[in-house]
């Protein structure tokens, strides 16, 4: 039988675990700028690495989050896109595909 001391000894130590496992499982899921699709949208982690050379249509202030397509909160760092499935995009990335939301 677990004593309550030794209950709250345990509980920390699993939500932590539980926090961990949660956060290796999003980085697990995230799209990487290698992938083919998110080569051939141009995709970036970080906005700021746009070649915009390349993308004339790029223009400061646009974000993943900010762009319609991305699923979660504007505050959140990463969410899924539904152009590359199930995988997540960082909030502060970019693709050829932003659109504005609105």
């Amino acid at each position: 039988m677990t004593s309550r001391r030794r209950f709250i000894q345990i509980v920390p130590v699993a939500g932590a675990a539980l926090l961990g496992a949660g956060a290796v499982q999003a980085q697990a899921n995230m799209v990487s700028e290698k992938d083919a699709q998110a080569g051939a949208l141009g995709y970036v982690a970080d906005a700021a690495k746009v070649d915009k050379a390349k993308y004339k249509q790029y223009a400061a202030g646009q974000i993943c989050a900010n762009c319609s397509l991305y699923q979660g909160k504007a505050t959140d760092a990463t969410a899924v896109c539904p152009l590359f499935g199930t995988k997540h995009v960082a909030g502060k990335g970019w693709c050829s595909a932003w659109v504005k939301k609105g």
